[in-house]
């Protein structure tokens, strides 16, 4: 799949995330990582958990952490990879009996958690862990609409009919237990929530939105809303990768044509948006000034572009893997940290573009940066 000199890179990027992570590993040992605070993780298993949805415990992002470890387990055999990755994972049951803190991005927690752990050790515990949270996902689904409910209440506004294009990643889980159990529901309401969204969400020119509302009551769409990105109607970086990722994974686990060609129309509108210098703005549609960029976009884009490659013909694929390695490399280049003064790789990570702050290290631009990375070499971990 790569020339000579690309290889060279990549094998040299790889003993780079090796390095690295072998210190970093033991430094956050005991933590559940989100950014840095002065170039130290910070640790989201001891920060507020109170139970809500926004911070502590529950947070959204706190598979990532232990989902980098069995990649490096995987890559390295280290059995300290996976010692360190049973410690988020056992920390995340107290997210179970809360339970009010819990909504729509489970799939983003247990699948690089305890899905990952039950693939490689068919450790039980983790296979119950793994199916509470699919129950607890397919809970979500609005039969009327044919959607995943996004998030619980949210101050004074209604968002009871909200799904955002980020729950792609997540109803993977259902296919997971779908094909655990043998039981197709999960797999039905995951199939719906895709049928759902390429409709939805998918503008004709491969551009996505990100929060769509639908009536919880009869179904349709009432409107949409610009989210993370500048505006609605607008581009958000990230919620693009989300589709052209995410409609790969539906496909990986369907074989549907129809999410594959709604991958592609996603991937071809962000190929085409790709900046000369190969960074990626919060928002292709943004202003000029001030420039916000999104470093954590651009990793994810180019795993979902590997795997587009993987599914494609001869003469589909190299286009898919240029645009990839021009992410990635730019990535390595210009945007990481290789030293031991930040515990982050990825230094330029913004969360939305009306954030309070911006550029800043974000844990799963790592995560998904090593995916690529191992997915390139061709022998990775799919937690999807």
């Amino acid at each position: 799949m790569l020339e000579a000199k690309e290889q060279m890179w990549l094998n040299g990027v790889i003993e780079k995330i090796t390095t690295k992570m072998d210190w970093v590993s033991e430094k956050s040992r005991n933590k559940i990582p989100y950014t840095t605070i002065n170039g130290t993780h910070d640790d989201r298993s001891i920060d507020n958990p109170t139970g809500t949805e926004t911070d502590g415990i529950n947070w959204w992002t706190n598979g990532f952490w232990g989902g980098m470890m069995w990649l490096m387990h995987h890559e390295t055999g280290n059995e300290k990879y996976k010692e360190i990755a049973n410690i988020s994972e056992a920390g995340l049951d107290q997210c179970f009996q809360d339970y009010y803190g819990l909504h729509h991005d489970v799939g983003f927690m247990w699948l690089p958690t305890s899905v990952a752990n039950y693939k490689v050790t068919k450790n039980a515990e983790s296979r119950k862990r793994a199916l509470h949270a699919a129950n607890l996902l397919a809970g979500r689904f609005n039969l009327a609409g044919g959607f995943i409910r996004a998030w619980n209440d949210v101050g004074d506004n209604d968002t009871r009919g909200w799904a955002i294009i980020d729950c792609m990643f997540n109803i993977p889980l259902l296919y997971w237990a779908s094909e655990e159990t043998g039981d197709p529901r999960f797999k039905q309401i995951a199939m719906k929530h895709a049928d759902t969204s390429m409709t939805a969400f998918v503008r004709p020119d491969g551009s996505v939105n990100h929060i769509v509302e639908f009536d919880p009551f009869n179904g349709g769409v009432v409107k949409t809303y610009g989210g993370q990105g500048y505006e609605e109607g607008s581009s958000w970086t990230r919620g693009q990768t989300w589709a052209l990722y995410g409609f790969m994974m539906s496909y990986i686990h369907t074989g549907k044509e129809q999410y594959l060609d709604t991958a592609k129309r996603v991937a071809h509108y962000f190929m085409a948006n790709i900046p000369d210098n190969g960074v990626i703005p919060v928002d292709f549609r943004q202003p000029k000034e001030p420039r916000r960029e999104d470093d954590t976009a651009a990793a994810i884009a180019a795993c979902g572009l590997i795997e587009l490659a993987k599914a494609v013909g001869p003469y589909e694929k190299e286009s898919y893997i240029e645009a990839a390695l021009k992410l990635l490399r730019t990535l390595d280049e210009s945007r990481c940290d290789w030293s031991r003064d930040n515990d982050c790789i990825l230094q330029y990570g913004s969360g939305a573009y009306y954030a309070k702050s911006h550029h800043h290290p974000i844990i799963y631009g790592d995560y998904y940066f090593m995916e690529a990375i191992f997915k390139l070499k061709g022998n990775d971990l799919y937690l999807w």
